[in-house]
């Protein structure tokens, strides 16, 4: 049978022809042989046609719908022009080879070529590939590689530009940073508590929050400045006055040892950049939070913007994450353990990332498991619903409502009292939400201007087509009517002629 191969390029498009092609694949050794010679390979499969494309932009659009399985024009073109006309694809006396299966449809559906895609297709499109400069005469090796180049560019630069996860990269930046600081702060601080304790060891003790320590070394500087009219500034620091008078106190018996002045400027410095960094991590907290409200409200509701954006963080995002079943989610951070338990047979774990949440931290130790399957499924109800929202007029009383029957199931394993059911919440939700306006049914309606789906117009038909046959029905009961009604007018008026054309008895005489 003739094949005829389609191979995109970011040159253009060009269609091989092979004659005597075997489909079960029996040629397979032999195309693999005279794939390493240019001038077997050229004699196995030759050039049919080849249409270049004008502009950067035709090529970039081009791509960009082949990319998403789709046929463009200038590819339907090139197919009708350049490949045998057939009536229907029953009678087509060829096979066309494409490189990706899913556009065997596609091109059916416009063009009416019946694709194919196998193995020894797929090695003569290795071939081809591999020998294209050399084959392609009009286009030189240099330039096939220059229009690969720029239209690699100007695909990626469309594709971040439309990238539809661009509101999740922020939230994945900013919680893998504070993640990093986190790290960082508690390794800074515990080589500044280690230091400023050989001068004032006491100081630790009454103290044990990480900024108040850096900001006290800080106003400190030396133990030796400590008196009691520092006890003010030292009560603005620690925001309690009793141990602002413990610290005066230990002052004056401590037991640490002297500092020189070059010591204490390299720890007040110390101490300074500790305290920017921690202020700099409230602020970069403060900033995910409003972004989770804005990208993930409901989910931000139900379990925190911290473990939210962990969740985000670790599937990709958080169009990632609806797409996940519950029991993805469940482990998700755990895969290591997960793998483990089954290459060893061993317990799979109860949970990953929303370990952190405080729901499974309030739960009992043998609820531990059932808490946070509940969990993983309400995070999925959250996500899905936070990725799927069309609009602007997010609202966060969705992941509300999950909150209070977490609450409900929490209560419910310590004291048994009855949870109310997921369906009853989300209509008391939809209620609320109707009420205030952001509830619409018609958005589905609204989109297709005007046009009724197909469901929608088959309904129509069918009753249209029962209207019609009841008016029919009707006619036709009412001839028969008419038909019964003439023929007992006729009767009737038949049986009076009857009775007066009937001559009278004459009585008889006796």
């Amino acid at each position: 049978m003739q094949l005829f191969i389609l191979y995109e390029s970011a040159s253009g498009y060009a269609l091989f022809e092979k004659e005597d092609f075997d489909e079960l694949g029996g040629q397979m050794k032999a195309i693999q042989k005279s794939i390493s010679s240019l001038e077997r390979f050229s004699k196995m499969v030759k050039l049919a046609a080849f249409q270049p494309f004008q502009t950067a932009e035709e090529a970039l659009d081009n791509i960009t719908a082949i990319a998403q399985n789709k046929v463009p024009k200038t590819l339907k073109n090139f197919l009708q022009t350049n490949l045998p006309a057939t009536k229907s694809s029953k009678k087509q006396k060829f096979l066309l080879g494409i490189a990706e299966p899913k556009m065997g449809q596609e091109i059916f559906a416009e063009s009416g070529f019946t694709a194919a895609y196998n193995e020894s297709i797929e090695e003569l499109l290795r071939g081809i590939r591999t020998h294209l400069p050399k084959i392609l005469k009009k286009v030189s090796e240099e330039d096939s590689r220059r229009a690969q180049l720029g239209l690699a560019h100007q695909y990626s630069r469309q594709q971040c530009a439309a990238d539809v996860n661009r509101q999740d990269k922020p939230i994945i930046q900013a919680i893998a940073l504070i993640e990093t600081m986190d790290k960082n702060i508690n390794t800074f601080c515990m080589r500044l508590k280690e230091w400023f304790s050989w001068h004032f060891p006491e100081l630790n003790r009454i103290v044990n929050d990480n900024l108040i320590f850096a900001k006290l070394v800080h106003f400190i500087e030396k133990r030796e400045n400590i008196n009691e009219d520092m006890k003010d500034g030292l009560t603005a620091i620690v925001l309690d006055e009793e141990k602002a008078q413990q610290i005066i106190e230990a002052a004056k018996i401590s037991m640490g040892q002297e500092m020189s002045e070059t010591d204490v400027l390299q720890v007040k410095s110390f101490s300074e950049r500790v305290v920017d960094q921690i202020e700099f991590r409230e602020r970069l907290q403060e900033y995910l939070k409003n972004r989770m409200n804005a990208v993930a409200p409901n989910l931000t509701a139900l379990i925190g913007e911290m473990v939210g954006s962990k969740l985000i963080s670790h599937s990709g995002s958080l169009t990632n994450l609806a797409k996940c079943p519950a029991s993805t989610i469940q482990i998700l951070g755990a895969e290591k353990a997960l793998f483990r338990a089954l290459k060893t047979r061993g317990k799979t774990p109860k949970y990953g990332l929303i370990f952190n949440s405080s729901f499974i931290g309030r739960a009992g130790q043998k609820n531990k498991g059932r808490i946070s399957r509940y969990l993983a499924n309400k995070c999925a109800i959250a996500a899905r619903i936070d990725s799927f929202t069309e609009g602007t007029h997010q609202t966060n009383l969705f992941g509300e409502k999950l909150r209070q029957q977490m609450e409900e199931r929490l209560l419910f394993l310590a004291s048994g009292a009855k949870p109310k059911k997921n369906t009853d919440a989300m209509k008391e939700v939809i209620e609320e939400l109707k009420r205030e306006g952001l509830y619409y049914d018609g958005s589905a309606k609204a989109k297709t201007s005007g046009k009724d789906s197909k469901k929608d117009k088959k309904k129509k038909k069918v009753e249209s087509d029962d209207e019609a046959e009841s008016s029919e029905d009707e006619k036709q009961k009412k001839k028969k009517d008419k038909k019964k009604d003439k023929k007992r007018k006729r009767d009737e008026s038949d049986d009076e002629e009857v009775e007066e054309v009937k001559p009278k008895k004459k009585k008889q005489k006796i």
